[in-house]
């Protein structure tokens, strides 16, 4: 008896949200470049751009999650996407007004998000529909104002015991 194998599926987030950054009016209006990073601390791509744009719409190559193991096993991914305008050093008005625009834009990407969770559970994958935004109230780059978002995805996994993968 041969065991019917069953592809575990995620949801791309990074091609999504590149799909939103290149077609969004305001992404497009204020120049935010998208990048992929790895993490908060790896902003390589965004920093190599930092000389041609101001602003930046950056994915996370790395998620968190866990994996439940019930009578209905599932995978938790929770990937991060953060934004970051370039403003004057020590104005505050200026970074209000970056904090603001990462905020209307945030606000858009949710109207698209509501589309895309309908269209995602087609395919058996769950969006968490509590989606946090933060701001980052220091400078995490010098002249930045920065905010991230996560958006949590759930996944069925199987996770039947298949001795061909096993000595």
């Amino acid at each position: 008896m041969t065991m019917e194998i069953i592809k575990n599926i995620n949801w791309d987030a990074t091609s999504f949200f590149e799909r939103l950054a290149s077609k969004n009016k305001l992404a497009i209006a204020e120049g935010f470049c998208f990048c992929r990073v790895s993490g908060l601390e790896g902003f390589e791509d965004a920093l190599h751009n930092m000389q041609t744009t101001s602003a930046f719409i950056a994915v996370s190559d790395i998620s968190q999650g866990y994996t439940e193991l019930n009578t209905t096993p599932h995978t938790r991914r929770v990937k991060t996407v953060f934004l970051a305008m370039r403003h004057a050093i020590d104005d505050m008005v200026a970074r209000q007004e970056c904090m603001d625009t990462m905020r209307e834009l945030f606000r858009q990407f949710m109207s698209v998000m509501i589309q895309e969770k309908t269209r995602v559970e087609e395919e058996h994958i769950y969006l968490d529909p509590r989606i946090s935004f933060h701001e980052i109230d220091r400078y995490f780059l010098s002249g930045c104002a920065c905010a991230y978002f996560q958006v949590a995805t759930d996944v069925y996994t199987d996770l039947r015991y298949n001795s061909q993968e096993w000595e």
